[in-house]
């Protein structure tokens, strides 16, 4: 069984359609891939401008975009899932389950991607 412990969820205007359980910035559109995420969708937008509750602290169900094993460092991919994380790119979370395959459903524990420069 899958549960989630979101500790802080905020809503996020849509920039276009999104798809629960992925990740997002806060324009509410996709990351690119590597790129730092807000948090990860809870619900469906169908247009620009829905509202939509993103979680950002705490851990979320995340579709997962290729084969991740457990307690695997992620990244996000161009359509918002998951990934393996790759050197150079920006770590999103850690794998609190195992995906076998690309469309699985894992928990993933939520690591802030804030990018402060001096």
């Amino acid at each position: 069984m899958q549960s989630s412990y979101s500790i802080l969820a905020l809503t996020v205007a849509a920039g276009g359609p999104l798809v629960a359980e992925r990740l997002v910035t806060q324009l509410g559109v996709y990351p690119a891939a590597g790129g730092a995420a807000f948090g990860v969708t809870r619900t469906n937008a169908a247009t620009k401008g829905d509202l939509v509750p993103v979680d950002v602290q705490g851990t979320s169900i995340v579709e997962a975009g290729a084969v991740v094993a457990l307690d695997q460092p992620l990244m996000a991919d161009a359509e918002g899932r998951v990934v393996p994380l790759t050197a150079g790119k920006v770590g999103v979370g850690r794998a609190m389950g195992a995906a076998t395959a690309s469309g699985d459903r894992i928990e993933v524990l939520l690591i802030p991607t804030a990018q402060v420069a001096a």
